[in-house]
């Protein structure tokens, strides 16, 4: 379902148009009102479970600021060291949690050499051979380094099916049936405590937290539009998965902590809350997605999100009356490559990309009945597929707001994490 509230400037194409007259595209926007009602409706279904802000999907210091006052958040969740590093001294955020695997000898040495950010940032691992290179790195500094272990929460139906009590044979067919993303390999309470020995046993670490991550519950929408077989097969795999993960997470929470206890155990994304916080093993949720309304957070039955975010294309000609050609736009989003990776024209309505040249470096031609329509100079509104990379492509963002008491209007731009000169890939 989306928020509801009065009309949003991203959902008018005239009042784009209007208030970001003085720009020349290509430009994005970030609506403020849109982003607001986007954050409050992710509270409202966390259930009073605070909301880990996961920061690669806004890759805008301003926006996560934003986010960070709005109730019901708490934390970042980071896309790498160096970039948690660089939050933490711009003063944004003192609890951050790196949430993948670094390997990067010069952050960790920094990392350890700041007490401040010791103190602060939490790292990652899920083998013990992370520790060792982490040891190295950090060999001559005497700071305890805060560690969240990460527990693969992918699905693996053969593992509970009768197959599973086949010696060799259950194993073998449970990991060839893997649904979900390729992460730890840590999956059962038994690995889970053995990691934490192998933690607790070295001076350099302390752990704190355990990272226990959806995808396929969270990543994958489970309703697409026109695939009703697509639609049932997905929703077979949340619930069971959601059903599985349930009582492992509980269960792998419950074996960490009779050794040590723990500060948080994290799980979830935009597309699992509802599930996730049911779990009483789950301290905390995470989310970003759900701020901006990407177009791969459309296809959910549950909820959506407003576009809070869009980038302008100018039209530069009409290679006939039934199609335009916009400048640019070939901002495609990563992951495997498809239809859905591209970015959507959004207004004018009735419009689409073509299948023969998509979204392009240079040029987009757009086709539909909407291209009838326009005329060099004028402007199309896109969404990006994935809600922070739009800001890999353009510096900087331009607010828009509109007030109870006026008319819409621009409030400047701000910093996006290349505008900063900053690139963490």
């Amino acid at each position: 379902m989306t928020p509801s509230a009065a009309p949003t400037i991203a959902g008018s194409a005239t009042r784009l148009d209007a208030v970001t007259a003085e720009l020349e595209p290509p430009f994005g926007v970030a609506d403020l009102d849109a982003f607001d009602r986007n954050a409050a409706e992710l509270a409202r279904r966390a259930d009073g479970k605070p909301i880990r802000l996961a920061t690669k999907s806004l890759r805008c210091p301003e926006l996560i600021r934003r986010a960070l006052r709005s109730p019901g958040f708490a934390g970042l969740m980071c896309y790498n060291l160096p970039e948690a590093l660089w939050l933490y001294r711009l003063g944004i955020s003192d609890d951050l949690l790196v949430a993948y695997p670094t390997v990067d000898h010069a952050a960790l040495a920094e990392l350890a050499a700041d007490p401040g950010a010791a103190a602060a940032v939490t790292i990652t691992v899920d083998s013990a051979e992370q520790l060792d290179l982490i040891e190295r790195a950090t060999s001559d500094t005497a700071e305890r380094l805060r560690i969240c272990m990460e527990v693969d929460a992918a699905w693996r139906p053969l593992e509970e099916s009768f197959v599973s009590r086949v010696p060799g044979l259950g194993a073998k067919l449970g990991e060839r049936l893997h649904v979900g993303p390729l992460r730890s390999p840590v999956r059962s309470p038994r690995q889970a405590r053995e990691l934490t020995r192998e933690i607790l046993r070295r001076e350099a670490f302390r752990l704190v937290g355990l990272l226990v991550y959806e995808g396929q519950i969270a990543g994958i929408g489970d309703a697409p539009p026109g695939q009703p077989l697509r639609a049932a097969a997905v929703r077979w795999v949340r619930r069971g998965s959601a059903r599985e993960l349930a009582h492992r997470r509980a269960a792998v929470a419950e074996a960490v902590g009779e050794l040590c206890p723990l500060e948080f155990v994290n799980g979830g994304g935009t597309g699992s809350l509802e599930t996730t916080t049911t779990e009483s093993a789950v301290t905390e949720v995470a989310a970003g997605s759900g701020l901006i309304g990407p177009t791969l957070f459309d296809a959910y039955e549950a909820f959506r999100p407003l576009p809070a975010v869009l980038f302008a294309l100018p039209v530069v000609r009409r290679p006939d009356r039934r199609s335009a050609t916009l400048f640019s736009g070939g901002y495609t989003a990563s992951g495997a490559a498809g239809p859905d990776r591209l970015p959507s024209p959004y207004l004018p309505s009735g419009l689409r990309l073509t299948g023969t040249e998509g979204a392009g470096e240079v040029q987009t031609p757009v086709v539909g009945p909407g291209a009838r329509r326009l005329r060099p100079g004028d402007r199309v509104w896109f969404r990006h597929a994935k809600a922070g990379e739009l800001a890999e492509r353009l510096p900087e963002y331009h607010l828009l707001e509109s007030p109870d008491s006026g008319a819409d209007r621009r409030l400047g731009a701000v910093d996006t994490y290349r505008g900063a000169g900053k690139s963490f890939g």
